[in-house]
């Protein structure tokens, strides 16, 4: 997975005034920032609610509501854990324990050496074959320990 750009205020604003206009431009600004830094940047708050008219608190408590926006930048591969009610029923909390372990990073965090990141999420539409994970985009299904070891032996990515 490429590193996105480093934040830049320039790059944001432009971004930011682009998309201004359209009805309900909160979500579609936080996505395109995110798509071209990696995360959305704190300082890109009071740009988006200057450009909006809206408060910092206002765009703040959108960003922190929707899980998929970051704060920080990911690491160089996201590993997404599904923890919906068929994936709970199939072990994933085994499963996320598991993970945590191989990676040496807790849930919802990224790796000291920015290799990894691990989240949680809430339904990755593959429950028929769950305990699902998602790789760098990639949907897997069954998986358990020894499969997790394998994707993530794949990557590369050591303990």
């Amino acid at each position: 997975m490429a590193h996105a750009a480093p934040f830049d205020r320039e790059i944001a604003r432009n971004v930011i005034a682009a998309l201004k206009h359209l009805p309900g431009a909160t979500l579609p600004i936080l996505h395109a920032l995110q798509d071209r830094f990696g995360y959305v940047d704190a300082d890109a708050v009071p740009l988006i609610a200057d450009a909006l008219n809206l408060s910092r608190a206002e765009i703040h408590g959108v960003v922190s509501f929707y899980h998929d926006f970051r704060d920080a930048p990911a690491g160089d591969h996201v590993v997404k854990l599904c923890r919906a009610e068929a994936c709970q029923s199939m072990g994933c909390r085994d499963l996320e324990r598991h993970a945590e372990a191989r990676l040496g990073v807790a849930m919802g965090a990224t790796r000291a050496d920015g290799r990894a990141t691990l989240e949680a999420v809430y339904c990755l539409g593959n429950c028929a074959l769950s305990p699902a994970v998602m790789i760098d985009g990639e949907l897997y299904g069954r998986v358990d320990a020894a499969r997790f070891d394998e994707l993530i032996d794949e990557l590369g990515v050591g303990r």
